[in-house]
């Protein structure tokens, strides 16, 4: 097994956490956030939009399961690239759109991602592409809260809607 992160931001990490919880060759998935100037952040100093953070997800994968081009395409499709610091709803520069990338090649792979995925939306994408900042795990009630919180409404209208999307998109991706 050959283990390998991905660093990345589209919206509250709720959903992005239950989208790759979901796939086949990810072996874990965490909360937390990174890219700002606060030194281990609350979830409230976060949510105020003044540290910096964004919400993200590091999701570590087996790269002979899943590609992280794959694990990319599928960020593409389960978030809206084209909207600035917004994802529905959910206003702030925390709900940025940002993959953090971990080597050169993972910069590279994004590069080719992003531009593909240019030709697919109809408004300009405004992903930001950056390297690995330090990363702070979120409080450990925010780690698998799809799961333990299905029927919350957040959940309900939000969250499911895009874990649906992935199951119907991304069927052979889609853990059995």
């Amino acid at each position: 097994m050959a283990n390998e992160t991905a660093v990345l931001g589209g919206g509250c990490f709720w959903c992005v956490e239950a989208v790759y919880q979901e796939i086949k060759g990810v072996t874990h998935v965490e909360s937390g956030y990174t890219g700002g100037q606060v030194v281990n952040p609350t979830y409230d100093q976060v949510c105020s939009g003044t540290t910096g953070h964004a919400e993200v997800v590091v999701v570590t994968f087996d790269n002979e399961v899943i590609s992280y081009r794959a694990l990319l395409e599928i960020f593409f499709t389960i978030h809206d690239p084209t909207t600035l610091n917004r994802q529905g709803n959910d206003i702030g520069t925390q709900y940025r759109s940002v993959i953090y990338y971990q080597s050169p090649e993972q910069q590279e792979t994004a590069k080719h991602v992003l531009a593909a995925m240019a030709c697919v939306w109809d408004a300009p994408i405004v992903t930001q592409l950056m390297p690995a900042e330090i990363y702070y795990k979120a409080e450990d009630y925010h780690q698998n809260y799809f799961r333990q919180h299905p029927l919350q409404g957040y959940c309900a209208f939000v969250v499911a809607p895009k874990v649906a999307k992935l199951r119907k998109t991304f069927m052979d991706k889609v853990k059995t």
